[in-house]
């Protein structure tokens, strides 16, 4: 009678499937950020607020899809993941939502425009930070696999693989962010300084969301260990 209330409806069989779709969401924010970067550095005002609502969208979708995966996951005991683990694991992967909406909403509410020595470092540097997203999402959607398994064997070996390329693409990008902040430290005093303030904001934003990234790999790797 899964299809007669609103739980069944929302979770199947397993509560892994929104988890994913949520996880799905969180990762479609963030992906439309270099597009918006690349708008701000051609000065196209028009086409970044049209970015900005896809981002703002995807955000939205996660806030909504979260609330109900809080409202409507089992607290029955037959769970085959502990209920907090799956509220820890949907609170982080929120998280690449909502700095992927703060970053938008910086750029475009500031118009912001990025010095041309740092535009492709960071550019680059975003980029290596939405492959640890990429591969965070990736690294969730190998959940059902896992719980298939109950947790063992290879596809358990395979999976803290790629958890441990996601850690390593985390140090990738700790070491992309402090090339632009080293190249932005050396033209900064040419700059207004407000707008050098709102730089490395962004630069701070990006990089949480490697960091964010990596947290989420953190909670799976809980999950899998218990």
């Amino acid at each position: 009678m899964a299809n007669g209330n609103p739980l069944g409806r929302l979770f199947g069989k397993s509560p892994i499937g929104p988890l994913q779709e949520h996880m799905q969401l969180a990762e479609e924010a963030a992906s439309f950020l270099p597009q918006l970067v690349q708008a701000s550095i051609d000065a196209d005002w028009q086409r970044a607020g049209e970015i900005q609502k896809l981002v703002r969208k995807a955000e939205g979708d996660a806030d909504n899809l979260k609330r109900k995966i809080r409202q409507n996951l089992p607290r029955s005991l037959f769970l085959p993941v502990p209920r907090g683990d799956l509220l820890e694991l949907v609170t982080c992967q929120d998280k690449v939502a909502n700095i992927s909406q703060d970053i938008a909403v910086l750029i475009v509410g500031r118009k912001m425009q990025f010095p041309e020595k740092v535009q492709t470092p960071l550019q680059e540097f975003l980029d290596a930070c939405l492959l640890a997203v990429n591969q965070c999402l990736c690294v969730v959607q190998e959940l059902d696999e896992l719980l298939e398994v109950g947790f063992t064997g290879r596809e358990v070996k395979r999976v803290e693989k790629m958890l441990k390329e996601l850690d390593r693409t985390e140090a990738r990008c700790d070491k992309s962010a402090a090339r632009v902040r080293q190249l932005l430290f050396k033209i900064e005093q040419d700059l207004p300084p407000i707008d050098v303030m709102f730089i490395y904001r962004v630069v701070e934003f990006i990089s949480t969301l490697a960091d964010t990234a990596e947290n989420v790999g953190d909670r799976l790797q809980i999950i899998i260990a218990r």
